[in-house]
Protein backbone atom coordinates (compact mmCIF):
# COMPACT_ATOMS: atom_id res chain seq x y z
CA UNK A 1 0.00 0.00 0.00
CA UNK A 2 1.50 3.37 -1.00
CA UNK A 3 2.09 6.09 1.55
CA UNK A 4 -0.73 8.59 1.89
CA UNK A 5 0.44 12.20 1.64
CA UNK A 6 -1.76 15.22 2.28
CA UNK A 7 -0.74 18.47 0.56
CA UNK A 8 -2.10 21.71 2.05
CA UNK A 9 -1.16 24.54 -0.30
CA UNK A 10 -3.09 27.59 -1.52
CA UNK A 11 -0.87 28.31 -4.54
CA UNK A 12 -2.37 26.25 -7.37
CA UNK A 13 0.89 25.90 -9.35
CA UNK A 14 2.83 24.72 -6.27
CA UNK A 15 0.02 22.36 -5.29
CA UNK A 16 -0.11 20.80 -8.75
CA UNK A 17 3.66 20.40 -8.91
CA UNK A 18 3.90 18.67 -5.52
CA UNK A 19 0.88 16.47 -6.30
CA UNK A 20 2.37 15.50 -9.68
CA UNK A 21 5.81 14.67 -8.25
CA UNK A 22 4.42 12.56 -5.42
CA UNK A 23 1.85 10.88 -7.65
CA UNK A 24 4.53 10.01 -10.21
CA UNK A 25 6.38 8.14 -7.44
CA UNK A 26 3.25 6.13 -6.68
CA UNK A 27 2.12 7.91 -3.53
CA UNK A 28 -1.58 8.39 -2.81
CA UNK A 29 -2.26 12.11 -2.43
CA UNK A 30 -5.09 14.34 -1.32
CA UNK A 31 -5.02 18.11 -1.58
CA UNK A 32 -6.36 21.03 0.39
CA UNK A 33 -6.40 24.66 -0.76
CA UNK A 34 -6.31 26.11 2.76
CA UNK A 35 -5.52 25.24 6.35
CA UNK A 36 -9.10 24.49 7.44
CA UNK A 37 -9.59 22.03 4.60
CA UNK A 38 -6.20 20.52 5.36
CA UNK A 39 -7.15 19.86 8.98
CA UNK A 40 -10.50 18.38 7.95
CA UNK A 41 -8.83 16.03 5.47
CA UNK A 42 -6.14 15.08 8.00
CA UNK A 43 -8.85 14.04 10.49
CA UNK A 44 -10.82 12.09 7.86
CA UNK A 45 -7.95 10.45 5.96
CA UNK A 46 -5.15 10.25 8.59
CA UNK A 47 -2.22 10.52 6.15
CA UNK A 48 1.30 9.16 6.62
CA UNK A 49 2.82 12.59 5.89
CA UNK A 50 1.58 16.15 5.48
CA UNK A 51 3.20 18.82 3.28
CA UNK A 52 1.90 22.16 4.56
CA UNK A 53 2.37 25.70 3.24
CA UNK A 54 3.03 28.25 5.98
CA UNK A 55 1.07 31.14 4.40
CA UNK A 56 -2.49 30.03 3.66
CA UNK A 57 -5.91 31.64 4.09
CA UNK A 58 -8.21 30.44 6.83
CA UNK A 59 -5.60 28.84 9.04
CA UNK A 60 -1.91 29.40 8.35
CA UNK A 61 0.65 26.61 8.64
CA UNK A 62 1.53 27.48 12.24
CA UNK A 63 -2.12 27.24 13.26
CA UNK A 64 -2.42 23.93 11.42
CA UNK A 65 0.65 22.41 13.12
CA UNK A 66 -0.62 23.54 16.54
CA UNK A 67 -3.99 21.82 15.94
CA UNK A 68 -2.32 18.66 14.59
CA UNK A 69 0.05 18.38 17.55
CA UNK A 70 -2.89 18.75 19.97
CA UNK A 71 -4.93 15.95 18.32
CA UNK A 72 -4.08 12.50 19.75
CA UNK A 73 -4.75 10.66 16.46
CA UNK A 74 -2.71 13.14 14.37
CA UNK A 75 0.14 14.34 16.60
CA UNK A 76 2.66 11.70 15.43
CA UNK A 77 2.21 12.39 11.70
CA UNK A 78 5.34 13.97 10.19
CA UNK A 79 4.55 17.44 8.84
CA UNK A 80 6.85 19.32 6.47
CA UNK A 81 6.57 23.11 6.12
CA UNK A 82 6.83 24.75 2.70
CA UNK A 83 7.10 28.49 2.11
CA UNK A 84 7.89 30.99 -0.61
CA UNK A 85 8.89 33.65 1.90
CA UNK A 86 12.03 32.21 3.42
CA UNK A 87 13.86 34.51 5.80
CA UNK A 88 16.81 33.85 8.12
CA UNK A 89 15.56 31.97 11.18
CA UNK A 90 12.37 30.68 9.51
CA UNK A 91 13.56 27.07 9.43
CA UNK A 92 14.34 27.16 13.14
CA UNK A 93 10.98 28.81 13.89
CA UNK A 94 9.12 26.11 11.93
CA UNK A 95 10.97 23.26 13.65
CA UNK A 96 10.38 24.86 17.06
CA UNK A 97 6.65 25.11 16.24
CA UNK A 98 6.47 21.35 15.65
CA UNK A 99 7.22 20.84 11.96
CA UNK A 100 9.51 17.91 11.16
CA UNK A 101 11.13 19.62 8.18
CA UNK A 102 11.16 22.78 6.08
CA UNK A 103 11.40 23.48 2.34
CA UNK A 104 11.71 26.79 0.53
CA UNK A 105 9.94 27.43 -2.77
CA UNK A 106 10.52 27.09 -5.56
CA UNK A 107 10.65 23.35 -5.03
CA UNK A 108 13.42 21.56 -6.91
CA UNK A 109 11.73 18.60 -8.67
CA UNK A 110 15.08 16.78 -8.95
CA UNK A 111 15.51 16.47 -5.18
CA UNK A 112 12.06 17.02 -3.64
CA UNK A 113 10.72 13.45 -3.60
CA UNK A 114 13.94 12.03 -2.18
CA UNK A 115 13.90 14.65 0.54
CA UNK A 116 10.24 13.97 1.31
CA UNK A 117 10.96 10.25 1.59
CA UNK A 118 13.32 10.98 4.48
CA UNK A 119 10.22 11.84 6.54
CA UNK A 120 8.38 8.59 5.75
CA UNK A 121 8.74 5.34 7.64
CA UNK A 122 11.11 3.11 5.61
CA UNK A 123 8.40 0.63 4.62
CA UNK A 124 6.36 3.44 3.03
CA UNK A 125 9.12 4.83 0.81
CA UNK A 126 8.68 4.41 -2.92
CA UNK A 127 12.38 3.77 -3.36
CA UNK A 128 12.34 0.94 -0.84
CA UNK A 129 15.23 0.69 1.56
CA UNK A 130 16.01 3.24 4.25
CA UNK A 131 18.51 5.98 3.48
CA UNK A 132 21.98 5.38 4.95
CA UNK A 133 22.87 7.48 7.98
Amino acid sequence: MPARILIAEDNRASLELVEYLLGAMGYATRTAADGREGLRLAREWVPDLIVCDLQMPGLNGYEVIRALREAPLLRAIPVVAVTAFSMPGDREKAIAAGFNGYFSKPIDPETFVGQIEDFLRPELRARGSPKPA
